[in-house]
């Protein structure tokens, strides 16, 4: 191997760490963030932060940014899935959920993508990798919930709702994930980035004042760093990774960052927050990713080696 080769490895490999690492503990900075400030303020305040400035960051760079009206709609409905609906439910759910519970949750998301791209809109046919993969994520699902389930108190009935609620969540995520891959824009993805979370940024601002989430925010040197710590580290870095990488690294082999956010996530939880990680949170794991695995997997390798995953404006929910 060339010394050329060598240092094209080294960049691959830290390009993999950062989008699992940052994209992985957006999670967990997430959880920390939402103790001290309401969700829709504080998406609010990191897309509102993030988004200009990787606009000008791009024009800066000799990127085009400027929009015409048909790229608009399509930032909005993009930015409004991914960030106004999506992300603002993680944000929310884990005000009552643990990080790492919510991250598995999320990770369903392929599967998501799978429903909707193949037996709703007839895009693509699944096959039986595929099918075996949907049957075992809901089977996942399942063994996470159980205890929410079984449990009659009304901190139970809360995390279950705040559960379903990020499977939705989830849907809607896949919904922008899959406008993102068909919406043809004239600028680039990281200029569609800044546009949609400048967007959604604002739309969560808006709301955020409009139900008096202001009078509720706690203004605290956790809450601000947990804020910075997404805009700089999952906004920006992980996401510029990302697009690196699909720029130098096969399209599936960038998408394993779907089935080890998770577990990333749910170490942290554990590691800083000692989030509970039981048999039934293990068990969960083991067979959400393998489903993930599954069906991120089942495409014939011609249309591996001619599509990209989906470009989301953040990361998953993160984000």
């Amino acid at each position: 191997m060339s010394p050329k080769e060598k240092q094209q490895r080294l960049k691959i490999i830290i390009a993999f760490g950062l989008v699992y690492v940052f994209w992985g503990s957006t999670y967990l900075a997430m959880r920390i963030a939402v103790m001290d400030l309401p969700a829709l303020f504080m998406t609010g305040m990191r897309y509102l932060i993030a988004g200009p400035l990787m606009l000008v960051w791009c024009a800066l760079s000799g990127r085009q940014i400027r929009i015409n009206r048909a790229d608009f709609v399509r930032v909005l409905i993009i930015g409004v899935l991914l960030l106004t609906i999506a992300n603002v439910i993680v944000a929310w759910a884990e005000e009552v959920l643990a990080s790492g519970l919510a991250s598995l949750i999320v990770a369903i998301v392929p599967l998501w993508v799978a429903v909707v791209e193949g037996p709703v809109l007839k895009l693509d046919r699944l096959n039986r990798r595929a099918w075996s993969g949907l049957v075992l994520g809901v089977i996942g699902l399942g063994v996470l919930l159980w205890p929410q389930i079984a449990v009659s108190s009304s901190l139970g009935r809360s995390e279950l709702f705040a559960s379903f609620m990020l499977i939705v969540g989830a849907l809607s995520w896949s919904c922008g994930s899959l406008a993102s891959r068909h919406f043809k824009l004239s600028i680039g993805p990281l200029a569609a980035t800044g546009w949609e979370m400048t967007i959604a940024g604002s739309i969560n601002m808006l709301l955020a004042f409009a139900i008096g989430d202001q009078h509720h925010v706690t203004w605290s040197m956790r809450g601000v760093g947990a804020v910075i710590y997404l805009v700089i580290f999952g906004s920006w870095i992980g996401f510029t990774a990302y697009i690196w990488l699909l720029n130098h690294v096969p399209a599936p082999k960038v998408a394993t960052y779907a089935y080890v956010n998770p577990v990333v996530a749910v170490f942290l939880g554990w590691l800083i927050l000692h989030e509970k990680v039981d048999a039934f949170i293990v068990a969960g794991t083991v067979v959400i990713v393998a489903a993930v695995a599954l069906v991120t997997s089942s495409k014939t390798k011609r249309e591996a080696e001619t599509s990209t995953p989906e470009l989301p404006a953040c990361e998953v929910g993160a984000d």
